[in-house]
């Protein structure tokens, strides 16, 4: 179960890139999860809930985006979402491709956080406030 230690290195990017911040609480967490990472959300999930025990994200939601494979043709001089992982050929023309334009990102998107304040304002990793 690989899951384990990509969540491990989660909780600590995301406590590292916290530690000179006045944060309280880590509400959310939203990752992006190619369709060929080969993660399975079940486990990431479950690992996800054992890593965080003891730290800043205990109690967080990990949010899942899954994002589907894209090709681009050659031919066609297109891009197409592919239904899985199994084939890599235009839908439109059967030709093979290997120039793939998503699907294997593993990577944290943003997240929601209450900063310590007298406003007790909550965060999003872009900066956006939204008072309680």
């Amino acid at each position: 179960m690989h899951e384990l230690s990509i969540v491990e290195g989660i909780v600590t990017a995301v406590t590292e890139s916290l530690a000179s911040r006045p944060v309280s609480r880590v509400y959310s967490v939203r990752l992006q999860v190619g369709a060929m990472s080969g993660v399975v959300e079940e486990a990431l999930q479950f690992s996800y809930g054992i890593a965080t025990q003891g730290t800043i994200l205990e109690g967080s939601i990990l949010d899942v985006d899954h994002i589907p494979v894209e090709i681009h043709c050659d031919i066609c001089d297109r891009d197409f979402e592919l239904p899985g992982v199994q084939s890599f050929r235009c839908p439109a023309c059967d030709t093979p491709s290997l120039q793939i334009r998503r699907g294997r990102e593993l990577e944290i998107q943003s997240l929601e956080v209450e900063e310590d304040s007298d406003h007790q304002n909550h965060r999003t990793a872009s900066g956006r406030a939204e008072k309680e």
